[in-house]
């Protein structure tokens, strides 16, 4: 195919505006599906992401299409992307790969906050954007003040915005229309060096590492050899082609191209995304330039349950990083839970998609201790460390001269009747107020800097419940700032549990400690003896509370006789009781460990 007539493109929108409708009513256009092969959501192959009802990874088809307003066959790359925040690393990615983006706004719901947020990672990209006004045969749809955000909050040309339904169809021929029409060609050397970008990886368990690589200059034939320029490591291409729905192995990809490679590549490590693949050959002098590192915000410990599926948990947190490149990790090791790994992810929704996603596809049973933020402190020689596991904070005051937490910059947009909830709430977040735009549709956009700790602490299941659902929230990391943190020990039966410690701010220590050893108390079973909880900041006790025995004393077979014959039965039960405490150790449920979460009721 010409490079004139390739178009490489994103569908891009806020959570839930019909992204995954979208593309499947245009592969229906394109004929990719048909009548027996349709269905919802084709482009989301995990279950997980059916289930949901959300996008999780993106996806690519690659397509043929003959436009009417000129008559010539085009080829058309499609990636579908995700819409929740804690996916914007996916969608950063996938706008690499493109050289245009749908941008597809609600005809009921109007701009959102991961609306603007991913209309601003087009336009660093410098992309061609062409909005859509989904949902037209919605009752609630309002069309002519959706054109008026587009132009107003959005800054886009109105006259540009094609009204669809992707759910009957209606207008959807009209964007391939515009794919064609407006849409830029790539810009590439076909007779230059090969230079390719890995914009995403996954494993496969029967050809190991499959590359997605958009073929920037030159061409990669099957059977050539390859080498990644990070590394040097050379492969020879066993198979090469395009993807839509299902692959089509073909023998040569060139420049502008979007498809995908298998080299027999067994080890996770090579295929980096970002990475720039050329030919053994002819290698290219200079590396593309490759996309910044996904930073995690939350980190939280993850250990297998049964000790001896350490080595299991090992290789199928490895094998997802392929498919999941913003995941990071380190090994672990814990008191209370054993042998782990200590996991970086970009969001809440992120851990435990990744959680089920482990449990589901490796048939483990999995235990995720509390999630904390990466706070930084330092010593009296002024160096700074950098902690994101409570257990490694230094229990000696003395070592600590000043400490750090990472704030974040979030955009809320809400109809302006949940204001004074939403300002309610940021306040008691610890919130600092930057700004406050009154929008032309009524709406509030509300500008705000807050702590990372605060927003992962139920943050957002309270902002939708204090708007009714209506509010939309986007963050990203701003700075550190200066704060007063303490350590918070949990003990359980005097034996401080390592996965229940947390860092807390000063002013919040006594209430957040009182409120998790109440919630401990509800969660963890009666034992054979009483189990005392102790929330403790250093050796000071903040809270307590027991956890009474299971079996009380048993004077059954004492019949008759003087009254000192059952106290010394008693007695001898206590002295029983008392030893069954020094070597009984106490089960800690799964739901303990998320109970810091879940606290403040």
């Amino acid at each position: 195919m010409d490079i004139e007539r390739i178009r490489n493109f994103s569908i891009i929108a806020h959570i839930d505006h019909g992204k995954s409708t979208l593309a499947d009513r245009i592969l229906s256009l394109a004929q990719i599906t048909n009548a027996r092969t349709e269905k919802a959501q084709i482009l989301d192959s995990m279950d997980i992401e059916r289930e949901r009802g959300i996008t999780i990874k993106m996806n690519s088809a690659t397509f043929d299409y003959k436009a009417e307003f000129d008559g010539n066959l085009y080829r058309f790359n499609l990636i579908d992307t995700p819409g929740h925040v804690d996916f914007t690393y996916e969608v950063s990615r996938s706008l690499a790969a493109c050289e245009g983006v749908i941008l597809v706004v609600d005809a009921s719901q109007g701009v959102e906050a991961q609306t603007l947020a991913n209309l601003y990672l087009a336009m660093e990209a410098d992309l061609r954007i062409i909005p859509v006004i989904n949902k037209i045969d919605l009752p609630a749809a309002d069309v002519p003040r959706c054109l008026s955000l587009i132009e107003k909050s959005l800054g886009l040309d109105p006259s540009e915005a094609i009204p669809v339904s992707a759910k009957t169809g209606e207008n959807v021929k009209e964007v391939l229309e515009s794919i064609a029409k407006l849409i830029p060609s790539p810009s590439g050397d076909k007779n230059a060096p090969l230079r390719a970008m890995i914009y995403d990886s996954y494993y496969d368990s029967y050809s190991g590492a499959v590359m997605k690589l958009r073929i920037k200059d030159g061409s990669l034939k099957k059977g050539e050899k390859i080498m990644f320029m990070s590394s040097g490591k050379t492969f020879i291409i066993t198979e090469l082609g395009t993807t839509a729905i299902v692959n089509n192995p073909c023998q040569t990809l060139s420049a502008g191209e979007v498809g995908y490679a298998i080299a027999g590549i067994k080890s996770v490590e090579d295929t980096r995304v970002g990475d720039t693949v050329t030919t053994a050959s002819n290698p290219a002098k200079n590396a593309l330039e490759g996309y910044r590192e996904a930073k995690p915000m939350v980190f939280a410990g993850l250990f297998p349950v049964n000790g001896e599926d350490y080595p299991v948990l090992s290789d199928a947190i490895q094998k997802l990083k392929m498919n999941d490149s913003a995941l990071l990790f380190e090994p672990e090791s814990s008191l209370a839970l054993g042998f782990g790994y200590r996991v970086g992810y970009l969001g809440l929704l992120h851990m435990e998609i990744v959680q089920e996603r482990l449990e589901r596809e490796f048939n483990l049973l999995l235990i995720h201790t509390a999630p904390s933020v990466k706070y930084r402190y330092y010593d009296p020689s002024g160096e700074m460390h950098e902690i994101d596991n409570p257990a490694m904070w230094p229990d000696n005051p003395l070592k600590v001269t000043s400490m750090e937490e990472p704030f974040v910059k979030i955009t809320i947009l809400t109809p302006s009747e949940y204001l004074g909830n939403i300002l309610a709430l940021l306040q008691e977040k610890r919130g600092e107020q930057e700004n406050l735009i009154y929008l032309d549709d009524g709406k509030i956009q509300i500008l705000y800097s807050m702590p990372l700790s605060e927003l992962i602490f139920e943050f957002y299941d309270k902002l939708k419940s204090c708007s009714r659902g209506y509010a939309s929230l986007d963050y990203e990391l701003s700075e550190y700032r200066k704060t007063s943190l303490v350590k918070v020990d949990i003990l359980v039966n005097a034996e401080p549990v390592d996965a229940l410690a947390m860092i807390v701010h000063k002013s919040r220590a006594d209430m957040r400690g009182r409120q998790l050893i109440d919630k401990l108390k509800e969660l963890i079973p009666r034992h054979q003896f009483q189990i005392p909880l102790q929330a403790a900041v250093g050796a000071k006790v903040i809270a307590r509370e027991n956890i009474s025995a299971l079996r009380k004393n048993v004077t059954a077979k004492c019949y008759g006789g003087d009254i000192s014959r059952k106290r010394k039965l008693l007695e001898k039960q206590k002295e029983g009781k008392k030893r069954m405490k020094q070597i009984g150790s106490v089960e800690i449920p799964q739901e303990a460990f998320l109970a810091l979460l879940k606290t403040d009721e």
